[in-house]
């Protein structure tokens, strides 16, 4: 009897012990190999692993956080849009951000969802869609400003664009 219980522990113990662990290792290797897809890797990595469920994601959940990335900084962008067209006085200064609400709307509301939703269906080729014009939005809203004065969202539009780049990347390895 003793014998039995004994080899039951030292069985258990051993099963236990060579279970395949996901490792930090394991999680960061996952988020630098994706990134190595992207074109712009250091920005990827640092919004991969800058999030806490980053080490534990797959790449439909690295996606996943790549585009509530990208939703959170167009959100923070459009506020900034908001606060300088009130204070604006010229009127092409106006214009230019009146068309940029319109693009960081149109963000926030259709294509950051539309791409979560078709990772989360499995229809990858949407979510490559939804970022694609994310990040040509946030280039239209660019563009408006060339005639301007340097402008303060200019590198949020930066942001935004690259950041849509990357996850429309990362979703492209689902296809």
């Amino acid at each position: 009897m003793n014998r039995v219980i004994c080899f039951s522990l030292l069985h258990l113990i051993f099963s236990f012990t060579f279970l395949p662990v996901k490792s930090r290792e394991n999680s960061a290797s996952l988020i630098e190999t994706t990134c190595k897809t992207t074109p712009f890797y250091n920005l990827c990595v640092s919004a991969l692993q800058s999030d806490p469920d980053g080490s534990s994601a797959d790449i439909p959940g690295l996606a996943q956080i790549g585009a509530k990335k990208v939703k959170a900084k167009a959100t923070a962008t459009l506020r900034q849009i908001r606060a300088l067209l009130k204070e604006a006085k010229d009127p092409s200064l106006k214009t230019a951000l009146l068309d940029c609400v319109d693009f960081y709307n149109a963000i926030i509301e259709y294509d950051v969802p539309m791409a979560i939703d078709a990772v989360v269906k499995g229809d990858p080729k949407f979510g490559v869609q939804g970022l694609n014009d994310a990040a040509n939005e946030a280039l239209a809203c660019a563009r408006r400003f060339e005639n301007q004065p340097k402008s303060s969202i200019e590198g949020n539009n930066k942001v935004v664009h690259d950041l849509s780049a990357v996850v429309a990347s990362i979703i492209a390895l689902l296809l």
